[in-house]
């Protein structure tokens, strides 16, 4: 079975309730469409009846829930609920009533959907479709928060290379790619952790997780090797549960006959499944070229470490590519 059938298989087998706040995207409608007739999860979708009605025309989703703030009888009291937990922050009512209903605010539907899960009126949000990263994270980070234990909170792209023998069986989780600019070792060190555990959750194999550089074991010496170094280190400390090396080149990562050259004593080399990318240029640069080139499916940003899953998407992403990430949500719900 595919990786994105057995997530669905997984997501029918408890379904969640998925928020979607973008409803001035037909391809949120398609998305929706596609998941309920499928049955994977309960839908809701934040927006007016009529631009519900404008974008998803010829489309059924008769068995989503169409939430209009402006009408709906619970804004009163998540408006309250937002006011109380930004008090320390100096939010009025004046001001969440703007945040949440006023038009200017073009990311009102992103902060109604996080109060909607934070009130346990829904178990995840997928956004991000034509919204930025930052506004998908600020609302999720400001309301939601962060889980508990979290040291960071990181992006990661599930991707599923066609006709491949690598990784598992063509999957990996490529991480940080959308989120962390130039982490820091410890950074670093935490998107491994999050990233392993990810892979465990979602793939349900065991992780195997390669800190990659333009260096393999030392062959280069350059302050980026040394962070990938030192990130290496504090990640096999941290979390000794977890297959962990580097530093090592992409393909003494992936390929069995490059890493026994380059790394032979390595329990990672030629066997990984899990790519940590140096910094957000390599991340998001990798996976988007064998996204392109390889016709690799790519689900993602996937969000880790905030309190109940909050996705974010690509805003070049198709409708196939939104509900494999409301799949994948729902399948993280459960565990939380």
């Amino acid at each position: 079975m595919a990786f994105i059938d057995e997530i669905k298989a997984k997501a029918k087998s408890n379904k969640k309730t998925i928020i979607l706040p973008e409803s001035m995207d037909r391809r949120t409608f398609e998305a929706a469409a596609e998941i309920l007739a499928e049955d994977i999860a309960n839908i809701v979708i934040i927006g007016t009846e009529e631009e519900c009605k404008k974008n998803s025309e010829g489309l059924d989703i008769s068995k989503a829930t169409i939430v209009d703030p402006k009408t709906n009888p619970k804004t009163e009291e998540y408006i309250d609920a937002f006011v109380e937990l930004r008090k320390s922050k100096g939010m009025t009512k004046e001001e969440a009533n703007k945040i949440f209903l006023d038009e200017s605010n073009n990311n009102r539907y992103m902060f109604y959907a996080c109060m909607m899960v934070k009130m346990g009126d829904g178990d995840g949000i997928v956004s991000g479709a034509c919204h930025s990263t930052a506004d998908t994270l600020r609302p999720s980070l400001q309301i939601i928060k962060t889980a508990p234990g979290t040291k960071l909170v990181s992006a990661f792209f599930v991707m599923v290379v066609p006709d491949c023998d690598m990784g598992e069986n063509g999957v990996f989780v490529f991480g940080d790619c959308g989120l962390n600019q130039n982490p820091n070792p410890e950074e670093l060190a935490a998107i491994a952790g999050s990233s392993a555990a990810s892979f465990k959750q979602l793939v349900g194999k065991e992780p195997v997780v390669a800190m990659l550089s333009h260096s393999s074991m030392g062959s280069a010496k350059h302050d980026d090797v040394t962070k990938v170094v030192e990130a290496t280190k504090l990640a096999k400390e941290q979390y000794p549960e977890f297959a962990i090396d580097g530093e090592l080149q992409a393909d003494a990562a992936i390929v069995p006959s490059v890493g026994s050259s380059k790394a032979p004593n390595s329990n990672v080399a030629g066997k990984a499944n899990v790519l940590i990318f140096p910094d957000l240029d390599a991340g998001n640069i990798g996976y988007k070229l064998v996204q392109r080139l390889a016709k690799a499916e790519a689900y993602g940003p996937m969000c880790q470490g905030i309190a109940k899953p909050v996705n974010d998407l690509s805003r070049g992403c198709s409708a196939k590519d939104i509900v494999g990430v409301i799949a994948i949500t729902a399948v993280q719900a459960q565990n939380n």
